[in-house]
């Protein structure tokens, strides 16, 4: 979710009616254009089903939901992350911990009340991570949010996760602009991670960062001693500035988001107004190896996703913050989409060209929040398919093996929160784990879909120990 100005942002502790973020876009009319799905998911637009009603394709169906609980039940969920049997789900107001042994009675193990939006989360070993992206009178868990030109407090906090049942918070890391994400990186050497923090600040007196901010920050962490992690580096990715911006297109004034494909020593940044491809042979010194922008119909440079071949990288373009209803046909099918690209060339020649756009092809009502968020690739053999959060745009699952002619295969969602007036709500983030899909619904909770497609099984075969999403691991293809 993006950073908007103090006066249009979802207040902290409550949802706010999402109107406020995008007023200015005129009313939808039903009918987006369509991008025709093949298979038992064939997608017809069958009009807005009703409030909190669920439709789906035949072939993805619901099969647990676990409600937002206190102390976390005002606080927006926010992003995913996995580990054997635990799911751990991100909340504005600190995190959760869920058994998800048995994928269709998932059960809550543990909560922390530890404020601090967005709470973007990982965890690797016996330590978890949350980024803090608000200005905070200290690094505590009952720590308050001060003014942005007071002397504050933003970076990620550590916690020891060897108990599940019982989280301790044991490290705070301050980093420059606070950290509206973060990205694991594992060392090349066993014994530690690198934290890529993304932060970003539009203006001069917007939570302390003032211009240019075109760095990011890396925390070394000894996973032996935790609690000797610091920043070692900012190197800054934009020496010239980055893409100035445009009316309709944020301007690149740090990143909004970073995936790292390790064992290929890749990453893909979405820095605003600028989509990246970087070298991260050297964790601590990564390089910029090409940049490209998208100045008709990209507005956010949001988040990255790369096909398991390293030849393809979906960038995601979050039109409106989040907050906005931008499925619909006055938006159009190119705006608050995916944008797929092939990787061409080798070494530090590799380009990125584009080959087409992805949007859901269903039309959401004007009172519905829906763009293009967080997704994961889903392990199938010989294919390149990702499911992805689209908000209130609920869940989709689609193939861009075919870069050109992407497709949706499976879709899942709720009807609108409310028919008088735009609601902020839906689905955060949607990932692929260990044969079931997980999505964090920012006010509904966690819920757990099964995908039962022929075309899809082979994603069966493989199974993860651990999985930080925007830390993409590689399986077997073949």
């Amino acid at each position: 979710m993006s950073r908007l100005p103090a006066a249009r942002q979802l207040r902290y502790l409550g949802l706010a009616a999402a109107g406020l973020l995008l007023a200015t876009l005129a009313p939808a009319t039903p009918g987006i254009a369509q991008v025709t799905a093949s298979g038992p998911a064939a997608t017809v637009d069958q009009g807005i089903p009703g409030i909190d009603e669920i439709v789906s394709s035949p072939n993805l169906r619901q099969v647990a939901h676990l409600p937002r609980s206190a102390p976390l039940d005002v606080g927006i969920n926010s992003d995913l992350a996995f580990q054997g049997r635990y799911a751990f789900v991100g909340n504005y107001d600190g995190f959760q911990i869920y058994d998800i042994a048995k994928p269709e009675r998932p059960k809550l193990v543990s909560q922390v009340f530890c404020t601090g939006s967005q709470n973007d989360i990982s965890v690797h070993g016996d330590l978890l991570f949350l980024s803090t992206d608000t200005p905070r009178s200290d690094d505590s868990c009952t720590s308050t949010r001060v003014d942005p030109q007071a002397t504050a407090w933003e970076g990620i906090k550590i916690f020891d996760i060897s108990d599940k049942a019982n989280p301790r918070y044991i490290k705070a890391v301050q980093t420059a602009c606070g950290s509206h994400t973060h990205t694991l990186v594992p060392a090349k050497k066993r014994g530690t991670v690198y934290l890529y923090i993304s932060s970003y600040g539009p203006s001069s007196t917007y939570l302390g960062c003032p211009p240019p901010h075109d760095s990011i920050s890396i925390v070394k962490v000894p996973l032996r001693t935790p609690t000797d992690a610091a920043v070692i580096a900012t190197p800054n990715l934009f020496p010239d500035g980055g893409y100035p911006g445009r009316p309709g297109g944020s301007a690149t004034s740090g990143c909004h988001d970073i995936t790292v494909y390790p064992t290929k020593d890749l990453a893909a940044g979405a820095c605003m107004g600028d989509g990246i491809l970087l070298d991260i042979a050297d964790r601590e010194a990564p390089r910029v190896i090409n940049r490209v922008r998208d100045t008709e119909n990209f507005s956010f440079w949001h988040s990255a996703t790369f096909n398991n071949a390293g030849t393809k990288v979906v960038f995601v373009d979050e039109l409106g913050g989040g907050g906005a209803a931008t499925c619909n046909a006055t938006v159009g099918p190119n705006r608050g989409a995916n944008a797929i690209y092939d990787v061409t060339g080798a070494g530090d020649a590799r380009l990125l060209a584009f080959r087409s756009y992805y949007k859901i092809p269903r039309a959401n009502a004007d009172t519905e929040n829906c763009v293009a968020h967080n997704g994961s690739l889903i392990p199938v053999k010989g294919r390149d398919v990702m499911v992805q959060s689209w908000y209130q745009g609920g869940v989709s699952v689609w193939d861009f093996t075919d870069s050109a002619k992407p497709k949706e295969i499976a879709y899942w969602e709720r009807g609108p929160l409310a028919t008088d007036q735009l609601t902020f709500g839906g689905t955060w983030s949607a990932y692929w784990y260990n044969g079931y899909i997980y999505s964090s619904d920012t006010i509904k909770g966690l819920d757990v879909l099964e995908l039962k497609d022929p075309r899809t099984w082979s994603a069966n075969l493989t199974r993860y120990q651990e999985l930080n999403p925007q830390t993409q691991p590689s399986y077997r293809s073949r």
